[in-house]
This record gives structure tokens, C-alpha cells and sequence, in this order.
């Protein structure tokens, strides 16, 4: 994802996906597919199967011994009282959500920043989750809160249903701490919304049934006043059909400027954008692989993943650049955009984010964190200064005050717990706030930076958490990850599940930087797009090979783990180099990347993937997709492949499907559902804990033990 509203578009799932009901996916039946049937996302045969092949894998994991104590570190973790709680500034308050073993679902709650500071906030309930669920007899999973500027007294709440990204809004009333009285109120569905003022919405939804996009998302956006019902919204954008989506965004910032405008998605990486004027909307002469980040000061700051050319001056990619929202209003065909930060061949810009005065700005340097605080000249240029952190971390800007200087960071490594900064950008200063107390025993390990050199000759690199006595003899279990994709950058960060229940036990931990994400900003991830993806496959592969080389471990001790993408990742590399793994998790996948575009989402991600419906990426994505190379004969180890009945994102059929085939083909697998939890590992804490127990105890019976799963 190019942009950092691509990103929270992918992260957050803002946008809902394409699973409105089971006809809908099985639109054009394969009968060469035996197990198409997998693709009836509820229907009762389906699930039938779910049933069984669950049964068969909890009689496997939960009965080994380790289980139960794996279950209860991760739960006793996860609700842990003394955690970070994570805070938001909002009308000049802080927020948290916060889930424990006495709020299952979660509590919204507030507090004020002097007592945050203490070790023991006093917080006020705000919304009880669980309270709400128990009264109208509902599954709410929270999906978060935008709440309208200035005053951010008034906000639109997003509930999900068992987790899926298909949400109902409702207004809410934080003053009186209940939902407001014939406020706006938005029903189920694949949406978008953004406040236009206190009293009008913009909202991108499925107005008429068969109203949505090929992957499912909203193409067209209507005004929504206050006391209108849906029906008489008034449309004010259309795209069409062909498109990914369209949907609506404002940004506001401290002086009063707003500007609401609209992206069209062309495909996953190329939007057009419009800006939503007093009388119409008008496109802006925008790079299509960019985004709006932020807005400071009437300057509308934009990060780029294609160079921004306008006369005689380029920006570079992977930047960040800005321009007058007075200029935009009166001629949005010449922006005359400013660089703000151009970053080096080895850095990356995270996100922008704007207090009152300053800009915040997250990047990385060789995948190690830095923060910035930007200021504007009244010449127009853009100056820096560093904001101290500890170093060879990971850093990040997280919620930030417009009403002053203040804003929240976090830093985070491999061996070091979470804490949280507060920073005043204006003094371009920050002192620790909080620490999370540590959760496992880091003592007797310790963290290297290595490189790997991939088939093309191009340095990939990698961590590598493991013993400080690590004997270079290839016995060391260990666990390699990567996503690979979407240009979403993997850094350092303190895994707490991890750390307790494998590299606590001895076991090493490897992270690689691989090509698809964006630890060295788009012309990284653009390396592996479409039908030149193999060299991600290639970067993985010899990521492996170098720890192999090095005498860290061995084949019969490695194991690899990547969910979504990374979950495609880890199908593609059993099915290519069976060989160097004994133990693949594969979670939450795509698999079947020929009908990929028919399930789910995914037909918005063709610009990452390519499409059947193309002749030369059609014969790639037969070349490498898991379901279809699976080969008879062939020793692959024993994989365990999870996914959600509610992963309306991505889908559970891609994984169904390649463990029905590896059960028609007589080859050992296990497999697990999680009946809620949308794409991830569960809907709760409860239920996320079961997950990440069954997990660990896969890994440790393949890479541990004497035997291996058979």
C-alpha cells in the first residue's frame, strides 16, 4: 500500500469487503475444482467439514501437554491490568479501549492527561461493550471511533458483527455517554463515512443492492444532513463499477481549514482524487500512487510512492510533499506542490501526522526508527529537527493533540518492551511516559542484523532474535516471518507471545526485510509486483539458505509463519522449496490465486497480484499458486493452516480448499477455523490466545521435539 490511508484501508479494514452471500462467490463454477463446495462461506456442508477438521486438529494440539500452559501465558498476557493502555487525544481528553478478562468485548474509556501520567489513571467508562452486546443480544466487535472537529464531542461509532469489516455506525454522544436520540445511524454494510461538518455526513456505501464494485467496496458517494433518511441522501460522486472503490476523507487542522474530498480507486495502488468543493468536485492534479496524509496550517501535506513532476521540478518517490488548500480550491489543475522530506536509498517515510503547529513524521533507516519534527517557513520551506529516541528501535507517531504540541510516540524492539513518549514537537523533545514491564526473560538472548544475498544478487536483510550460546551447529529451532507486499514495512517489535513461549524456551526468531513491502519505500515494493513477484519468493528463499549456511539451524529445525499475503507467501515457499522447512503456519491466506478475484476482496488487489483475465499474469499466477502446484509425491512437511469463518477480507475458502487437497492427496496437514475474529485470530482475547496456543504448540512438536508431526 502506497499511501497511509491505503494502509489503514488494508490494515484497519475501513472499507468492507466482498462476501455478501455465498451465491455471490461461486459466480462461474470450475468443475475441474473438486473443492469449489469450500467456497459456500456458511453453507451447512461447508461448515460440516469445518466442524470435523477442527475436531481432528484440537485432538492433536490441545492434548499435548505444552498446550494449556502455552493457552494460559498467552491469555494471562493479553489481559494483563498492567499493559500500556494506548490513549487518544480527543477534544483535549484521552481515550482508550481496553479489553481484560472483566471486559471481554472492551470498554471505551477516558481519562485526562495529568492522570495518565500517574501509575494508576483514573479512567471513566464511557461505553461498555460488553454491557451493549448483552442488551440488544449482538456479537459487537469494536471497530473503533472518528469523532467530529472542533468540539469532538460527537462521534460515529463502527461495530462489527463477530468481527467481520462489514460494520453498523452509530452517533454517540460522549458528554452524555449514550448514543444520541434519532442521530445519525448507518446499518450494516460495506461503508465508508466521513464527518463534512458536525451535521453532515459523507458516506460511501451500497445505496441499491448490486451497488458495489467487483471486490465489493462502494462507488458511490452521497451527503448525508442530519435528520435525512439514506433514501434522501444526495449522490454528489459516482465512479463506476470497474473500479476498486470510491469513498470519502476529510482533514481538518488546528486553524480551522477542512477540506473533504473524495478517492476513486482505480485499482489498489492508483487513485484519482477529487476535492469537494462549495458547488461541485473537482479532480485534483494529483500523482496517482499517492495519498493525503495530513493537514497543517492550510498545507496539505501528500506521501508519494511515484514521483510528483510539475515544470521543471520532481519530488521524488517515496516522499512527502504539500500544497495550499487555497490553491486547490481555486485551481486544482496546478498544485505547485513543496518537497517536504525526500527520503535516501535505504529509507522509508512511515506516515505524517500534524499537532497544532508541527509536523510528525515517522520514518525508517535501514529498519531502524526515526522521528522528525517539521516546521514551515513563511518562504514555503521545510525544516527538520530530530526528536531523541532510543536508538536501533523501532519508532512511530501515534495519536497527536491538535489543540497543541503534544503527541504520543512508541518505541519498541525485538528485546525491549513497548513504552510510550510523550512529545512536545514544537520543542521537538520527548520523555518516556510509560513502559510496558517486560514478559519474558530477555537475558539470555540477544539480536544481529544480517544480510542475505538473493538469486538476483540483491541484499535482502533480516533480524535474527536468538541464545547468546547458540551453538553454530544447525540445531537451533527457529521460526522465520515476512509479508512481503502491499508495501507494508515489518520492523522490530517487542512480540510478547514470541518471546514467552519460544524464544524464552531457547528457540531463534527471524524477521526479513524482503522485496513487496516498503522498509526501503515503493521502489522496494514495486520490485515484486504482478508477474515479477518471484523475487520475493527468491528473497525468502534465501533468507533461509543464508541461516542454513551460517550453521544457525538446519532444515529439519526451521519453520516459517506469515498470515494473509504472508500467508501466500508461506504456500508458495512449501510448494518451491519443500525441502528447507519442517514446519509450515500458513494463516489466513490467499492460496487459490486463480479464482483468487472471485473470493472475497480479491479483485481490489489485482494491481499487487496481476489477473487472470491477462494472459501473462495468468500463466505466473498458475506458475505459483499453492492450491493448484501442490505436487503428488512430493515429502512437503506437515503444514498448520488457520483462517476465521469471518475473514470477510480475504476469505477462509483459499485455505479450505488446499487442506481439502492435501487430504484428497494422502499428504498430512492440520487445520483450524475460528468460527469469529474477522481476519485475524479471533474476535476476543479468549479467542486469540486458543490461536496463538495452538501455534506454538505445532512449532514446538515439529522443531523441538525428537519426532515430527506425521
Amino acid at each position: 500500500m502506497g499511501t497511509a490511508m491505503r494502509r489503514t484501508a488494508m490494515l484497519l479494514a475501513i472499507f468492507a469487503t466482498a462476501m455478501t452471500t455465498a451465491s455471490a462467490q461461486i459466480t462461474s463454477p470450475d468443475t475441474t475444482d473438486h473443492f469449489i463446495w469450500l467456497e459456500d462461506w456458511t453453507g451447512d456442508r461447508a461448515m460440516s467439514w469445518v466442524n470435523a477438521e477442527n475436531a481432528k486438529t484440537t485432538d492433536v494440539l490441545e492434548k499435548d501437554p505444552r498446550f494449556a500452559g502455552f493457552y494460559d501465558n498467552a491469555l494471562s498476557m493479553a489481559q494483563a491490568k498492567d499493559r500500556i493502555p494506548g490513549a487518544s487525544f480527543i477534544g483535549g481528553t484521552l481515550f482508550n479501549f481496553w479489553q481484560d478478562a472483566d471486559h471481554i468485548r472492551g470498554i471505551w474509556r477516558s481519562t485526562t492527561l495529568a492522570s495518565y501520567r500517574t501509575a494508576t489513571p483514573e479512567w471513566t467508562t464511557v461505553l461498555d461493550l460488553d454491557a451493549l452486546a448483552k442488551s440488544e443480544s449482538a456479537n459487537w466487535v469494536w471497530h473503533g471511533a472518528d469523532c467530529v472537529r472542533p468540539a469532538e464531542t460527537r462521534c460515529l461509532i463502527n461495530l462489527s458483527d463477530g468481527g467481520e469489516d462489514a460494520v453498523t455506525v452509530r452517533e454517540f454522544d460522549i458528554t452524555t455517554q449514550s448514543f444520541v436520540k434519532d442521530g445519525f445511524e448507518l446499518p450494516k454494510g460495506k461503508q465508508n463515512v466521513a464527518w463534512m461538518g458536525p451535521d453532515t455526513l459523507l458516506v460511501a456505501r451500497e445505496w441499491n443492492r448490486g451497488e458495489l464494485t467487483a471486490s465489493g467496496y462502494p462507488y458511490i458517494v452521497k451527503r448525508l444532513a442530519r435528520g435525512q433518511s439514506l433514501d434522501d441522501a444526495i449522490e454528489i460522486f459516482r465512479g463506476n463499477k470497474g473500479d476498486v472503490w470510491a469513498g470519502p476523507a476529510t482533514l481538518e487542522d488546528a486553524s480551522g481549514h477542512r477540506m473533504s474530498v473524495i478517492y476513486r480507486g482505480l485499482d489498489f495502488f492508483n487513485s484519482e482524487h477529487y476535492i469537494i468543493r462549495a458547488h461541485d468536485v473537482a479532480l485534483l492534479a494529483m500523482p496517482a500512487k499517492s495519498g493525503f496524509a495530513t493537514m497543517l496550517n492550510g498545507q496539505v501535506v501528500v506521501q508519494l510512492s511515484e514521483p510528483w513532476t510539475t515544470g521543471t521540478t520532481t519530488i521524488k518517490s517515496g516522499g512527502l510533499a504539500a500544497f495550499s488548500l487555497a490553491t486547490a480550491l481555486k485551481t486544482p489543475d496546478a498544485l505547485a506542490p513543496v518537497a517536504i522530506v525526500e527520503p535516501g536509498p535505504r529509507e522509508s517515510v512511515a506516515g505524517a501526522s500534524a499537532t497544532r503547529s508541527r509536523l510528525l513524521v515517522g520514518m525508517t533507516d535501514n529498519v531502524r526508527g526515526r522521528v522528525y519534527s517539521y516546521s514551515r517557513a513563511a518562504s514555503g520551506h521545510w525544516t527538520r529537527k530530530r526528536i531523541a529516541l532510543p536508538d536501533n528501535m523501532t519508532t512511530g507517531v501515534g495519536s497527536v493533540d491538535s489543540r497543541s504540541d503534544l503527541a504520543f510516540l512508541g518505541v519498541t524492539g525485538f528485546l525491549t518492551p513497548g513504552s510510550t513518549w510523550l512529545a512536545d514537537a514544537a520543542k521537538g523533545t520527548a520523555s518516556v511516559l510509560k513502559s510496558q514491564p517486560a514478559r519474558f526473560d530477555a537475558s539470555a538472548s540477544a539480536v544481529e542484523q544480517f544480510e542475505a544475498t538473493s538469486k538476483d544478487g540483491t541484499r535482502v536483510p533480516y533480524f535474527i532474535v536468538h541464545p547468546k550460546t547458540m551453538k553454530l551447529d544447525g540445531s537451533t529451532p527457529t521460526i522465520l516471518t515476512a509479508y512481503g507486499g502491499f508495501e507494508v514495512s515489518n520492523t522490530p517489535s517487542y512480540n510478547q507471545n514470541a518471546g514467552k513461549l519460544w524464544i524464552e524456551r531457547g528457540g531463534a526468531y527471524v524477521l526479513a526485510n524482503i522485496r513487496g513491502g516498503g522498509e526501503f519505500g515503493p521502489a522496494w515494493h514495486q520490485a515484486g509486483l504482478k508477474t515479477k513477484r518471484q523475487v520475493i519468493y527468491d528473497d525468502f528463499a534465501a533468507v533461509a539458505q543464508d541461516l542454513i549456511a551460517r550453521k544457525i539451524t538446519s532444515p529439519r529445525r526451521l519453520g516459517i509463519v506469515g498470515g494473509s499475503n504472508g500467508g501466500l507467501l508461506m504456500g508458495v515457499e512449501m510448494n518451491q522449496h519443500p525441502e528447507l522447512w519442517n514446519a509450515v503456519q500458513i494463516a489466513v491466506p490467499l492460496l487459490d490465486m486463480l479464482r483468487y478475484e472471485q473470493i472475497a476482496a480479491g479483485a481490489s488487489w489485482v494491481g499487487e497480484y496481476g489477473s487472470v483475465a491477462n494472459p501473462d499474469e495468468r500463466a505466473f499466477l498458475a506458475s505459483i499458486s499453492p492450491y493448484h502446484n501442490l505436487r503428488p509425491g512430493v515429502k512437503y512437511p506437515t503444514p498448520f493452516i488457520w483462517t476465521t469463518t469471518k475473514d470477510d477480507r480475504v476469505g477462509p475458502q483459499h485455505a479450505r480448499k488446499l487442506a481439502a487437497k492435501m487430504a484428497e492427496l494422502g499428504m498430512p496437514y492440520l487445520y483450524y477455523e475460528v468460527i469469529e475474529g474477522g481476519h485475524g485470530p479471533g474476535a476476543n482475547a479468549i479467542q486469540s490466545a486458543h490461536t496463538t496456543a495452538l501455534g506454538y504448540t505445532y512449532f514446538t512438536r515439529q522443531l523441538m521435539d525428537g519426532a515430527a508431526i506425521d
